[in-house]
């Protein structure tokens, strides 16, 4: 057990170190921003569709992840989620200990209200447990539904695993099934319990926020796969594969 625990702690380094920087700053960055922005609604003209401003970023997140399974698999492009989780729950609780120190937001110096400005902010940027709890366990899952799902299906590509529609249909199709879990496991928890959401608008949102997101996805997963082919070209991440193929034959 002790060398278990042990090979996965630096198989956990050797993902982070091999990861390239902006992949990971990217991604840990936009993880950060999506859970900021899912505290504001966007106004919409009907009453049965409710989106949050999370869904202008959060492709990023699952672009980058796709990009990490193809190249790295899903064990890796999961780990790597998990880094960016823990990242994003320190500065979380960096912006809530921000919110506890008496001072004035610049935004509050109005005419009327100035406490009630200052109050808002400091609760928008300090957070609320539950938009975390929502947002983290929507993550975790979806992190794991979309890299293990976009494994599964690069399986069904045998004859030309590296090949653009290869890369294109386990992106997509991983990243709607991803993105839908992401939105509707994070309404259900947060929107409906807390906000007074509808059933229905869970649907639509988690819906709607998927084809959106679907849509950044395909303008930009182009850019993707030439860089997966540029990672492999580069040999990107030989330590790390290198310290999975010896523990593959440490334990045949």
């Amino acid at each position: 057990m002790k060398e278990r625990f042990k090979n996965f702690f630096k198989e956990f380094r050797l993902v982070i170190k091999s990861m390239p920087a902006p992949v990971t700053v990217i991604f840990v960055m936009s993880v950060f921003a999506m859970n900021l922005l899912a505290n504001k609604s966007i106004s919409l003209p009907v009453d049965w569709l409710a989106l949050d401003c999370g869904i202008i970023v959060s492709w990023f997140a699952f672009l980058t992840m796709d990009m990490a399974t193809k190249h790295f698999g899903p064990k890796a492009a999961t780990m790597l989620s998990l880094f960016a989780i823990a990242v994003n729950l320190l500065f979380c609780l960096i912006m809530y200990l921000g919110s506890l120190i008496p001072g004035v937001w610049g935004e509050s110096f109005v005419e009327e209200g100035a406490d009630t400005v200052n109050t808002a902010l400091n609760n928008t940027f300090g957070g609320t447990w539950y938009v975390l709890l929502g947002s983290t366990t929507a993550f975790v899952a979806s992190s794991v539904i979309n890299n293990f799902t976009n494994a599964g299906i690069g399986l069904a590509f045998s004859k030309n695993p590296d090949g653009p529609a290869a890369y294109f249909l386990r992106s997509y199709v991983s990243t709607a099934i991803g993105q839908f879990a992401d939105n509707m496991i994070f309404a259900l928890i947060v929107s409906h319990t807390f906000f007074g959401w509808t059933l229905l608008q869970c649907v639509t949102c988690s819906l709607t926020g998927m084809v959106v997101e679907l849509l950044f996805e395909v303008m930009f997963s182009g850019i993707g796969y030439r860089v997966c082919k540029r990672w492999k070209k580069d040999g990107v991440g030989k330590e790390y594969f290198d310290f999975v193929k010896a523990l593959k034959e440490a334990k045949q």
